[in-house]
């Protein structure tokens, strides 16, 4: 199976790259899951029933979200009916929504994603640890199990806590990417036992920012350390990142994974066959 992931989608400009470039992304990258996080797509800070609309049917089987997910109030009753758009499991019981899904692929197979939120520097969360390990007790991964693939996005801001997270695991998912940060790192592997990893899949969004927002603004909140005007996304060029990752039929589990930067000022980056 292969699998696109791509990160935060950050305000008009990730937006409309998303949108525009996913249907040939998936195509020419023969992505049998596309799993894009969406937490950022409504000016920064959430995301609309529309926006997600917009991001289905240009391709995406599942959304994700994170610490921005309730931002866009209009999205409560847009998540209770639509599976394919989860947020972290670990919100606390009576949470709006679902931290999981299990998608009927284009080619027939099946694919649990996940996505969990760390705590730390973060709101305090229920455990993202003890959530996971749970959501996977329900599931065998494999041609004869109950889903194909798992992948599972890890929304947090503690290098350490996703690589912690990815070890606990390994050898149970097929991939775990980190979002959240919205820089791609370069320490994409396969983990000993069979996980892709990648500790920040990077933003789809202008990189000609901080993180996403427009840079005079937010410099000078580092520069003042008092309230200023409202963050707003910056509106160049955006660059789509993520990862694609690559899964032996026989376990669910990775040959590969390799970055993806398409568009904008970074380095472009696509995957080889």
């Amino acid at each position: 199976m292969r699998i696109l992931f791509l990160g935060d989608v950050v305000g008009r400009a990730g937006r409309d790259a998303v949108v525009a470039r996913l249907p040939g992304l998936r195509r020419d990258v023969m992505a049998d899951l596309v799993v894009v996080n969406a937490e950022n797509a409504s000016h920064g800070f959430g995301l609309s029933p529309e926006m997600a609309r917009a991001f289905l049917d240009a391709g995406a089987d599942v959304l994700t979200l994170g610490n921005h997910a309730w931002d866009r109030k209009e999205i409560i009753p847009f998540i209770e009916g639509e599976p394919r758009l989860i947020r972290p499991l670990n919100f606390p019981p009576g949470t709006p929504g679902r931290g999981a899904t299990v998608v009927e692929l284009r080619n027939g197979k099946r694919a649990l994603v996940l996505n969990v939120m760390g705590r730390l520097f973060m709101d305090a969360l229920d455990d993202p640890f003890r959530g996971a390990q749970a959501e996977l007790a329900r599931h065998v991964m494999g041609p004869q199990g109950t889903v194909q693939a798992i992948l599972v996005d890890i929304h947090a801001e503690a290098s350490s806590e996703k690589l912690a997270f990815a070890h606990s695991f390994d050898g149970r998912v097929s991939a775990i990417l980190g979002t959240h940060t919205h820089v791609p790192t370069a320490d994409h592997q396969v983990l000993a036992e069979g996980t892709a990893y990648m500790t920040d899949a990077g933003m789809c969004g202008d990189y000609d920012s901080v993180i996403g927002m427009q840079k005079g603004p937010a410099a000078l909140r580092f520069w003042r350390k008092v309230p200023g005007e409202r963050l707003a996304p910056a509106e160049g060029e955006a660059t789509l990142c993520g990862a694609l990752i690559e899964t032996e039929d026989a376990t669910g589990l990775a040959k590969r994974i390799q970055p993806v930067r398409l568009g904008g000022r970074l380095s472009q980056l696509l995957p080889i066959s």
